[in-house]
């Protein structure tokens, strides 16, 4: 039969989800992953990816780097081998987009494997040395990222931003603030909003040097016209609030245009340092009120202020709060409450407190529950946890909570139970740490 225009024109009555099938067949393996990966799961991703594979299905670099970025939280070792076998095979290895994907990927779960890939990498590009300068700065280990730092054929600004963040968030803000320095005087870079906010947060752990450098910063933003987002605004609240400067604080809070917990609860937790409790209740109440749900770190906050103001019954009725919230209390939560009770001379409900934790109780808690026990001469009491106490501690770093635990029985008159615990700290070695001070001179 002869085919002729009209027939080649006529319409095709075929299912609109066969069409739909047809189009999905033809569909590139990144166009299906990408696909995947908008529903935020993993799985979903994986599944995915292991149909192309078994459809032997070509993949390219694309497709690869979705689902490893998918999966990265996941902190999955063995199922980021087996991604990793799977591109080496595809030979995708010397491809250092998808190498230092998988690099970042291993970082969060294994340090060590991502040493292992970074050594192996036949092609490097700045992005990857960042990488492995965050990795070892978030594994504590400073010295190496900086090691990684010098060795680098080229440094761009998230390059130096990395180095000083591991820095101020491995305690070194003296050298961090120098090589900062550094980074603008001598190389001569502009730093962007990462740069400073890193900077800014270990200025709220440095006082009056901090506040110095953090007041300059401000100043820098100002001048520059610098929007005043979400992230700096409350690194600029948190910076000043930890420094006392609660005033500068409110101002900065009251400029923001927009707000999340994070800025509520900087503005909380800096209140309740400073000693003012009422404000940082009625601060938390406020945020109630403007529809912001609290997280664990305001709960933190706010019963830290209960007990610094010896308010029982508010810090009671807030850490009922927490599972309203649909949140567990914490440890820190229950250090606030262990406290709050010890300072009002209510032990029973501290120990009782204490029992009903989930979770062990650490050697913070428990000198804060025998130093109460201490004030209120309820040596009955200590005693009765004394035990639980010394195989919580260790030898190394608690020598004051001996020290603390030998002092109530000599205050009990059980001379024999005391001179136990010191001889048990001379048998363990127990090194308790020395008292000190700092006074700062000179011109700040």
């Amino acid at each position: 039969m002869p085919v002729t225009p009209s027939r080649l024109l006529k319409p095709i009555n075929l299912p609109v989800s066969s069409l739909i099938r047809s189009f999905n067949s033809w569909s590139s393996p990144s166009a299906s992953i990408r696909n995947a990966s908008s529903s935020s799961s993993p799985y979903k991703v994986l599944q995915v990816y292991s149909q192309l594979h078994r459809q032997s299905r070509p993949f390219d670099s694309f497709s690869i780097l979705f689902t490893i970025k998918s999966c990265a939280h996941l902190r999955n070792l063995p199922l980021f081998g087996h991604l990793h076998a799977h591109l080496l095979k595809l030979g995708f290895n010397s491809h250092v987009y998808v190498a230092t994907c998988l690099l970042h990927t291993y970082s969060l779960a294994s340090l060590h494997d991502a040493c292992v890939l970074f050594d192996e990498m036949p092609h490097k590009n700045t992005v990857t040395w960042n990488t492995m300068i965050t990795a070892y700065s978030k594994s504590g280990d400073v010295k190496k990222a900086r090691l990684v730092f010098e060795q680098m054929p080229l440094r761009d600004l998230a390059s130096w931003s990395a180095m000083v963040a591991g820095y101020m968030y491995g305690g070194e803000w003296h050298s961090g603030l120098a090589l900062f320095r550094e980074m603008v005087v001598n190389e001569g870079l502009r730093p962007d909003k990462v740069t400073l906010g890193s900077v800014l947060s270990g200025c709220a752990r440095m006082g009056s040097l901090g506040l110095l450098v953090g007041r300059s910063i401000h100043g820098f933003t100002a001048k520059n016209g610098w929007e005043l987002s979400v992230d700096l605004g409350t690194v600029l609240v948190d910076m000043y609030a930890k420094c006392g400067f609660l005033k500068s604080a409110f101002r900065v809070f009251d400029l923001m245009q927009e707000k999340n917990v994070a800025s509520w609860t900087a503005l909380i937790c800096g209140s309740a340092q400073h000693g003012y409790g009422k404000e940082a209740l009625s601060m938390f109440e406020l945020m109630q009120d403007m529809g912001v749900k609290p997280n664990e770190m305001t709960f933190t906050g706010i019963l830290s202020a209960c007990a610094q103001a010896g308010l029982v019954e508010e810090g009671r009725k807030y850490f009922n709060k927490i599972e309203e919230y649909g949140l567990e209390p914490r440890i820190q939560h229950y250090g606030c409450m262990v406290d709050l009770f010890g300072k009002a001379g209510l032990l029973e409900e501290a120990y009782e407190i204490i029992n009903s934790m989930k979770l062990e109780p650490n050697v913070v808690l428990w000198s804060s529950f025998l130093s109460s026990c201490k004030v209120h001469k309820q040596f009955e009491l200590a005693e009765r946890v004394t035990e639980q106490v010394l195989r919580t501690v260790k030898p190394e770093n608690d020598g004051g909570v001996y020290t603390l635990i030998s002092n109530l029985f000599v205050l009990n008159d059980k001379w024999d139970d005391a001179e136990r615990v010191r001889k048990l700290m001379v048998n363990q070695k127990v090194r308790k740490a020395r008292g000190s001070s700092f006074i700062r001179s000179g011109s700040v």
